[in-house]
């Protein structure tokens, strides 16, 4: 349904996406990570049709896209993008935001289909309020439920939960992500957040300085990390040499292995000393130090600082890394 082919964009003299292409079928939802700056808003615009594209095509069904050059209104009508800036009319109502671009004709289907989308969205108490009378995160959620009043065969979300309180956030991205799918509406989501791009999406870009550097499913990217750039987007990851995990290997090529990953064993290679341990809820995550070098793993109790403890990948990582 969408493809982009080759597309480059720059800035003036100053290059931000570099030969992007991939394909999107209907249905489909698709997250963008990588660090900030490295064309993930950029590429959502262009999408849209924000922005002139010079190098490179869109197209969407076969036909092509050719952006704010050659439309009046920039954008098109089968896309709906919501920004950071959330786009809201101010001194409107939230049910008359939501229901802007809907029909009058039909007064009755009207009213419902708002009354739908703020149950969507958990903001069913505040249909007259104001959005100047809103906190952020709840702005953020009157513009999700705006851009599905009208139902997009394609979804582009920018960072679409970064200020809603962690305790919505949740219910709300499963709701909105389940909708999508039963509703059949491709989505791509920018999002620096791990649970938008590992448990909701189909696929996951890697972007690094306007280029793609991954493509895979969310399993495949995480448990395959083609890279330290690409395992950190996900936390906190150690880099070990090889040669300190198997005893027959020599080399000095460094294995990716997450905190997780790592467990104290009765002995090692690797004899650490512990500095900190932080409460993360479910375990505490262990800071210790091998010379100058720091490694970080996951433990059921707080350790002591300056105890010395062997760590080790757990036997199933360590099979999986030997392969």
């Amino acid at each position: 349904m969408l493809n982009v082919k080759n597309v480059s964009f720059q800035y003036n003299e100053t290059p931000i996406l570099k030969n992007i292409s991939f394909s999107l079928q209907k249905g489909d939802h698709l997250s963008i990570i990588g660090e900030s700056g490295s064309g993930k808003s950029t590429l959502l615009k262009i999408i849209y049709g924000l922005y002139h594209l010079e190098k490179g095509k869109l197209f969407w069904d076969e036909k092509p896209m050719l952006g704010p050059n050659y439309n009046i209104v920039p954008g098109e009508p089968f896309i709906k993008y919501v920004a950071q800036d959330y786009d809201l009319m101010p001194f409107i109502t939230v049910e008359e935001n939501i229901g802007k671009f809907l029909s009058n004709f039909y007064p009755r289907k009207k009213k419902k289909r708002i009354a739908e989308l703020l149950e969507l969205v958990g903001m069913e108490t505040y249909a007259k309020v104001k959005p100047t009378d809103l906190s952020g995160g709840q702005q953020q959620r009157v513009a999700l439920a705006k851009a599905l009043a009208r139902e997009p065969e394609l979804l582009l979300l920018d960072e679409p939960f970064s200020n809603i309180d962690n305790f919505k956030k949740n219910k709300l991205r499963r709701d909105i992500f389940t909708y999508l799918k039963q509703e059949n509406i491709a989505c791509i989501t920018a999002t620096h957040d791990n649970t938008d791009s590992l448990s909701y999406a189909d696929f996951t870009m890697v972007l690094k300085a306007g280029k793609t550097v991954a493509f895979e499913t969310p399993e495949t990217l995480f448990n395959q990390p083609k890279s330290k750039y690409v395992a950190s987007l996900f936390g906190e990851v150690n880099e070990v040499p090889s040669n300190l995990l198997f005893a027959d290997n020599f080399s000095t090529k460094k294995v990716l292995l997450y905190p997780h990953e790592l467990e104290i064993v009765p002995s090692s290679a690797i004899k650490v000393i512990v500095k900190n341990s932080y409460f993360q809820g479910t375990h505490y995550l262990i800071e210790a130090f091998r010379k100058n070098k720091a490694f970080l793993f996951t433990h059921p109790t707080n350790l002591a600082k300056n105890t010395e403890v062997c760590i080790a990948p757990q036997k199933e990582v360590l099979a999986e890394r030997a392969q």
